[in-house]
């Protein structure tokens, strides 16, 4: 019998293709499925890019979709706290008259819309324009505002644009409080790093204070002090420029600010900087002769510095020396990419408003997460009233989980999208329960690669949990019970979808020429009409026809390029059928490297090297502290480490983790030893932000008085349905909103001072 006939006879033998929603690489996956069960998972060989790759995380995605956790019908809080279920029409009812009510008292735009998805799914998010648009809401966060906010107001004023390296092709790798073996980043991270490690003529250059997996096969591993990662870089800036070592043609053809950039770098004392980071001078020269004769150079920043001291200044460091050193726009370097769904707006930079309650930056239009709290514990009168919480857990991922507790309460109406009964869904009036995302059709933005771009929509591979509706139907059933499309004539619609693409295109400009409503509420109006034309399982990708239309009219030749025919709405029908038909993702756009000026929206397509700003915060690092511990907390905690068996909160069984059960914290064998305290016996740790008790591992990949624990630990979760139990440390139950960058508001949750106290056994 023939594999096929065996697949036919037998479904269990069947492999659905998906993918990982576990990190944002999200690698294509093979399943096998056993009734509801994923019995088997793979790696997809076809994938367009991961090409079979995956790692211990997406091969455990079963104890995502099948926990005990799930929530199967809308529940209502009451005043004593508890819940009880309502149907679906209730609770669509209930939602819109709370936001409503909201609104009459005190207006719109003193709701919150917080998320929008996570590392595997995006398109709830894509239709929540639509529901914030219908009920007023302009006020939005996600957790891209605690990470990438800093690093995305520098690409703007330096760029215009979002850059990411090429390490596949890379000469020099430089990561950055980046540990891609276990966090990736970029497309078969662990099979590139190992490639360049193993080859002689390229170098992997790692600054951690941690003896990180990655940092193991670095060529140049620079153990910085913690929270000093500034001074090494201003200090590899120095001596590129000391020593003559910028590219001055090429920086006098393609960018402006180079002379007083360099006039700043000059002015670092190297040696004082070296004995402030750590690391030996010698070692910041040869690092920086390296970087500066290498014929390609690739940096990535993440959270370990994106979370800590100087954070907004460092992501322009790292930029800086690569255009001083000529490294844009050509293989293995930084560049520019396409994007089905921009998830910044670059262009924004240098002008935002300040939040009128905080006062903080409002970068791309995201609320620093560390101010939301505020904003609604405050007695401001704008503070925010009610909130909308789509796939996000703001309660255990944010900094200062017991301040965003009473943020909800003292909110007169929050409301939760989530697969699961959350930390944050346990204090919302209204909790609605979607499908998983392995039962509807789903997809994410993150994809960033050059000169080619690739993007993946997964259908879905389960029928939707009895009771569960997907976000597309949920935003869908929110907007409609406003009243704003009850003038959109569905069914004509429909039928011109049912007849094709063309007819639907045809059909949706006419009708939106109209009525804007079509416009407005887009969306919503696509998943209704060409959406029901669809298979049901890729129904809520019909967002994307869209977003295919855009990406067809801003680069035509790029997408022609790609292997999609035609022009006008012709071209952005065939790359959404692409899309739609792509079970192994798709290449949407190639172009060339030549053409990377092209995306900069800086004047005249020259990257801008002077950002006053950050000049001005690189001459004040010379008084900047070096260390930000006190005898009260003499230890720095590293909140959040990912590690083999760490990862984002939808997955909440812990029974899925191998090893490393309750998140050790991990430490110095010389802190053990003062501490007096052995592998397995626990500490008190005790922060500005709150308390709490973890089991030790004794590790010598710390500095001593560096401390670590992992992200994704700590949460509620019942292994057969009755008291919930919690396993590990919820890392912001120890954090606080105060510590954070002074730019973009980033919390320092990588640089967190403590206690640590040994329990009594």
């Amino acid at each position: 019998m023939s594999e096929h006939s065996e697949e036919i006879s037998d479904p269990t033998k069947t492999w659905h293709k998906t993918a990982c929603v576990l990190c944002s690489a999200n690698c294509g996956l093979e399943v096998r499925l056993d009734d509801r069960v994923i019995t088997r998972v793979r790696g997809n060989k076809a994938h367009v890019a991961s090409k079979g790759y995956t790692c211990e995380k997406g091969l455990r995605i079963n104890y995502y979709q099948n926990n005990t956790g799930r929530i199967t019908t809308p529940l209502k809080r009451l005043e004593d706290g508890t819940y009880i279920e309502v149907d679906w029409d209730t609770a669509i009812e209930g939602v819109a008259r709370g936001f409503k009510s909201v609104a009459e008292k005190y207006g719109a735009n003193k709701i919150l819309y917080y998320g929008g998805g996570g590392q595997g799914n995006h398109i709830g998010g894509a239709h929540s324009t639509a529901t914030r648009r219908a009920y007023g809401i302009v006020r939005k966060s996600n957790a891209l505002a605690q990470e990438k906010t800093g690093e995305a107001w520098v690409e703007g004023l330096m760029f215009g644009t979002h850059t990411h390296g090429g390490f596949h092709d890379a000469e020099v790798a430089i990561f950055l409080g980046k540990n891609p073996w276990h966090s990736h980043g970029f497309d078969e991270a662990r099979r590139v790093l190992k490639e360049i490690s193993n080859d002689e003529t390229r170098s992997l250059i790692v600054i951690d204070p941690r003896r990180t997996e990655t940092a193991d096969l670095a060529d140049y591993w620079l153990q910085v002090r913690p929270g000093t990662d500034a001074f090494l870089l201003a200090a590899i800036g120095a001596v590129i420029v000391n020593e003559g070592l910028t590219d001055d043609r090429w920086l006098s053809e393609n960018t402006f600010g180079a002379e007083p950039t360099k006039s700043v770098f000059k002015n670092v004392p190297i040696r004082d900087y070296a004995d402030r980071c750590g690391i030996p001078e010698n070692q910041i020269r040869d690092v920086a002769r390296r970087i500066a004769t290498a014929e390609s150079v690739s940096t990535y920043e993440d959270l370990g510095i994106e979370m800590g001291p100087n954070s907004t200044l460092i992501s322009y460091l790292h930029r800086a020396i690569s255009i001083l050193t000529g490294n844009f726009g050509k293989p293995g370097a930084l560049g520019p990419h396409t994007s089905v769904a921009p998830l910044f707006n670059y262009s924004a930079a240098g002008k935002e408003p300040l939040d009128p309650v905080t006062g903080g930056k409002i970068i791309s239009g995201l609320i620093p997460c560390n101010e939301i709290a505020d904003g609604f514990l405050s007695d401001h009168p704008e503070r925010s009233r009610a909130m909308l919480i789509e796939s996000g857990n703001p309660v255990h991922s944010l900094a200062g989980s017991e301040k965003f507790r009473q943020a909800m309460r003292v909110a007169e109406c929050t409301v939760v999208i989530d697969v699961a009964m959350t930390e944050t869904a346990e204090q919302a009036d209204w909790v609605l329960p979607a499908s998983s995302q392995y039962e509807k059709a789903e997809a994410t933005f993150f994809s960033a690669a050059f000169p080619e771009n690739m993007f993946h929509l997964r259908p879905a591979i389960l029928e939707p949990l009895e009771g569960t509706l997907s976000e597309p139907e949920i935003h869908s059933r929110l907007v409609q019970a406003t009243g704003v499309l009850e003038g959109v004539d569905f069914e004509a619609l429909r039928a011109a979808a049912e007849e094709g693409l063309q007819s639907f295109s045809e059909a949706f400009m006419n009708a939106a020429m109209e009525n804007k409503a079509i416009t407005e509420y887009g969306a919503v109006v696509l998943f209704e009409t060409l959406g029901k034309a669809l298979p049901w399982e890729k129904q809520g990708g019909a967002v994307l026809w869209f977003s295919c239309q855009m990406v067809a009219q801003k680069y035509p030749e790029q997408v022609r390029a790609a292997g999609h025919t035609g022009e006008g709405a012709e071209l952005g029908n065939a790359l959404f059928q692409a899309v739609l038909d792509g079970e192994d993702g798709v290449i949407f756009t190639r172009h060339t490297h030549e053409q990377a000026f092209d995306f900069l929206t800086t004047p005249d397509q020259r990257i801008n090297l002077d950002i006053k700003e950050m000049h001005t915060a690189l001459e004040d690092l010379v008084t900047a502290p070096v260390k930000y511990t006190s005898e009260e907390f003499p230890y720095i905690l590293a909140a959040g480490e990912r590690r083999g068996f760490s990862a984002n909160t939808i997955i909440r069984d812990p029974a899925w983790r191998k090893k490393d059960q309750e998140g050790a914290l991990r430490m110095h064998p010389e802190d053990a030893e003062e501490l007096c305290v052995d592998n397995g016996e626990r500490v008190r740790i005790t922060t500005p932000g709150g308390q709490a008790v973890a089991v030790v591992e004794i590790n010598e990949t710390v500095l001593p008085g560096y401390v670590s624990l992992p992200n994704g630990y700590g949460l509620s979760y019942s292994p057969a349905g009755g008291n919930p139990e919690i396993v590990g440390v919820a890392p912001n139950e120890l954090t606080s909103t105060e510590w954070r960058d002074p730019i973009a508001g980033t919390p320092w949750h990588k640089h967190v001072p403590a206690r640590l106290e040994a329990v009594s056994k």
